[in-house]
């Protein structure tokens, strides 16, 4: 099986996650959907109040190794054993979700094009944007609404972390990108990639 990765990148609250999700509700079981977010490293030597404090928008915060590893796997035709993050707990849980080979695999994550192994893996490479503002602000809602933080947390962890870490990491790699997108709800760019990977689907021969 010709597998092929689809890397989404972008900012925090850019939309990656809704234009990842809309891809995959479209295509059900027919594609796989692996998280970079998955592969942070565990931190069970840590106390909570200090794995609180961790820069978890730096490159050294996941263990990519293994999601290489992993994606090697799934190419290879084999299912992993894909890890769980507990984002209410800063730290991987111990459940693990099995994940089956696919002909296409969906990867989201602020950095999976920072890394030159990873980046090397994807066959296309997406990369969506959005304003500052709307980002914070999207990132806001859903940490205090869905992970149980408090804003002042995401607040100081936005400002600490997660905005030089962007500046630094994350925006010098929108020029690696195949597709640039303004809006994970844009529809246009939905359409086009939602084509190509319907082809793929459907040509045996790439």
């Amino acid at each position: 099986m010709n597998t092929i990765i689809i890397g989404i990148a972008g900012g925090t609250g850019s939309g990656k996650s809704t234009f990842t999700n809309k891809l995959k509700a479209f295509f059900q079981d027919d594609v796989a959907v692996l998280y970079h977010d998955n592969y942070y490293k565990a931190q069970d030597e840590l106390e909570f109040e200090e794995r609180k404090k961790v820069n978890y928008d730096h490159p050294d915060a996941f263990e990519t190794e293994l999601l290489l590893e992993q994606l090697t796997q799934l190419k290879e035709g084999k299912a992993i054993e894909c890890p769980v993050y507990d984002y209410t707990q800063h730290n991987r849980s111990k459940d693990v979700v099995v994940v089956e080979p696919k002909r296409v695999i969906l990867l989201e994550g602020i950095l999976v094009l920072a890394d030159p192994k990873l980046r090397d893996l994807l066959d296309i490479k997406i990369f969506v944007e959005a304003d500052a503002d709307e980002r914070i602000l999207r990132r806001v809602i859903r940490d205090v609404k869905e992970r149980g933080r408090d804003i002042e947390g995401v607040v100081e962890q936005y400002l600490t972390t997660v905005k030089p870490m962007h500046y630094l990491y994350v925006e010098p790699t929108r020029p690696m990108a195949d597709i640039v997108i303004n809006s994970g709800m844009n529809e246009v760019a939905f359409q086009v990639v939602r084509n190509h990977i319907e082809k793929i689907l459907k040509d045996t021969d790439l």
